[in-house]
């Protein structure tokens, strides 16, 4: 493992960090928010700075560039690596104070911002292995941006890689860094037609060995109800609060056997994840997940008719529920053709790794590219607990990452 190698990884993510480029679900615009586009455009300079001679930013926020292949007496897949600039927008992510804890001691970290929080191993198995590496956390008060500023980071140290080992024969390899994956706008038709790539891998996934070919299918559901509005004074009988019914909503539906925190494995959930509004009106949002679309038929069945037994109990109220598709389970597609996948798992093996084929619990930018045609499994980049303010990555994981992907890459050429 090289010291320098870990070095300009922790430089590259401290400084990635550190910019704000939280998405935002309600914005029409793409990218969602223009935050991102700080991070994308030192991206494109980084990237040319690096030999990247035709890395560009898209009027849509997708960062593109090519490491030009060095095989040339046959034809050889153009393969992509891919990560997302923006952050969750479920937990405050403006200010991000890194904090790096070189050659970790293995006791509980104490975040400095809010003391309550802290990160214990004892809570997380997987950092008490991590004793006498460099942990990298946020100082307590925001997320860090690991999930997916780290895949950004090994994507960058890979073209460093490559620039130092042109021994390892390689075909076209494209870099893509898409704004708005955690809104589930990160790959629009133009990114499909902009990336010219035949196979794909995302650097978004979490546990060292954690290989994913396969993901949730998920939909999403937006209810709106609209009560009856009346000055308190006079409301006796005529006020319909529409709060009140979106709460019944909520709690008829079954969280002790179809929640995020009462699910495990393969098992789907439904997710509330907003509720807006007043007495008058109330939008709720709510997440349906399952690894199987006749588990996300049910799901729907089963709100259609929650919406329908509250809207019984009051007529005078208005509910409407409409569901949209967001994306697919991977494998629907992955399965035809399982050579990038096949590819990634040698080079985990060779890396010292059993792969870990995940079910993974969530979605990807390669998701939505499998569905539209660029078969994209997900590898890991290390980040622990993202989306809040316990989210770190250890760069050692990181630089892991880096070298299997340097494998892939030659893997393909073989």
């Amino acid at each position: 493992m090289s010291e320098a190698r870990i070095n300009t990884l922790e430089e590259r993510f401290v400084r990635y960090c550190k910019v704000d480029t939280q998405s935002d679900s309600t914005s029409p615009t793409a990218p969602s928010t223009p935050c991102q586009l700080d991070l994308s455009r030192m991206l494109v300079e980084e990237l040319k700075s690096v030999g990247i001679a035709d890395a560009r930013l898209t009027d849509y926020g997708a960062v593109f560039g090519t490491i030009p292949g060095n095989v040339t007496d046959r034809k050889i897949p153009t393969i992509a690596f891919v990560a997302h600039v923006d952050t969750a927008p479920s937990f405050h992510a403006e200010g991000v104070k890194p904090i790096v804890h070189h050659n970790w001691d293995g006791t509980t970290i104490v975040l400095p911002d809010d003391p309550a929080v802290v990160i214990d191993p004892e809570e997380n198995p997987h950092l008490k292995g991590k004793k006498g590496e460099d942990i990298v956390t946020a100082s307590g008060t925001t997320l860090l941006g690991a999930d997916d500023k780290a895949g950004i980071a090994i994507i960058m140290g890979l073209i460093d890689y490559l620039n130092e080992h042109p021994e390892i024969p390689r075909g076209d390899v494209r870099i893509c860094f898409t704004p708005d994956e955690e809104i589930g706008r990160g790959v629009s038709d133009a990114l499909m037609e902009d990336i010219h790539a035949d196979f794909a891998y995302t650097l978004d996934g979490e546990n060292p060995g954690d290989l994913v070919a396969e993901t949730f299918s998920a939909d999403q559901a937006e209810i709106n109800i609209k009560g009856v509005s009346i000055h308190t004074c006079c409301a006796k009988d005529r006020l319909v609060n529409a709060l009140y019914l979106a709460s019944k909503i909520i709690e008829l539906l079954p969280k002790h056997r179809l929640s995020p925190e009462s699910t495990e494995g393969r098992e789907g959930f439904i997710f509330t994840e907003s509720i807006s509004g007043n007495a008058a009106e109330v939008t709720l949002k709510l997440n349906l997940r399952d690894f199987e679309l006749e588990g996300l038929e049910e799901q729907a069945t089963l709100l259609q008719e929650t919406c329908a037994l509250v809207a019984k109990t009051e007529p005078r109220a208005r509910i409407t529920c409409n569901i949209r598709p967001e994306y697919r389970n991977m494998r629907y597609w992955l399965e035809n053709d399982m050579r990038p996948a096949d590819i990634a798992k040698k080079a985990y093996v060779d890396e010292g790794f059993i792969p870990n084929m995940l079910a993974f619990r969530g979605g990807t930018d390669g998701s939505l590219m499998t569905e539209k045609g660029i078969p994209t499994p997900n590898i890991f980049c290390g980040m622990q607990n993202p989306h809040g303010p316990m989210e770190w990555v250890s760069l050692q994981d990181m630089d892991k990452a880096l070298r299997i992907c340097a494998r892939v890459v030659g893997y393909w050429a073989e």
